[in-house]
């Protein structure tokens, strides 16, 4: 699986947005600042959160943008999801839609398997969670196996 730099910029802007104390709206540019994020680029990922339901803009002086639901209501896999379309898939086709022949015919249940794990974790972390360096019990053991953080 691979993150796009779109989806790892979305997902930290609702992070920083997730993080603000009160509940004025946060302007994109100190967005921008905060995560280092180039600041265009940003309009672009914001604009789709917000047709998403994501979150929400605020014109004028006192404008911004601020989250449209609770910060533990809106999953990781949401933000993907928004920016970036469906979280596995294969040649841009989703793996129900998929079929082979021969030796590569036991592919799509290991495409399936993988679109399962990948919802497991990323619909089972919520901004909040990440926010406040609070993971899953789930999530955080994964990361304590001892090639977790090796590069093949």
């Amino acid at each position: 699986m691979r993150i796009s730099a779109r989806a790892d910029y979305a997902v930290r802007a609702a992070l920083q947005l997730a993080a603000s104390r009160d509940d004025e709206p946060l302007k994109a540019e100190a967005i921008a600042d905060a995560q280092d994020i180039p600041h265009k680029f940003l309009e672009s990922i914001l604009n789709d959160m917000r047709r998403g339901g994501l979150v929400l803009s605020q014109r004028g002086g006192n404008g911004g943008y601020r989250l449209a639901r609770p910060a533990d209501r809106i999953s990781i896999a949401d933000v993907i999801r928004v920016v970036d379309g469906p979280l596995v898939s294969v040649r841009g086709v989703r793996p129900p839609e998929l079929s082979y022949s021969g030796p590569a015919e036991s592919l799509l249940p290991l495409w399936i398997a993988l679109r399962s794990n990948v919802r497991e974790i990323l619909d089972g972390v919520s901004l909040a969670d990440v926010a406040s360096a609070r993971l899953p019990a789930g999530v955080s053991a994964l990361t304590e196996a001892p090639d977790a953080w090796v590069n093949p």
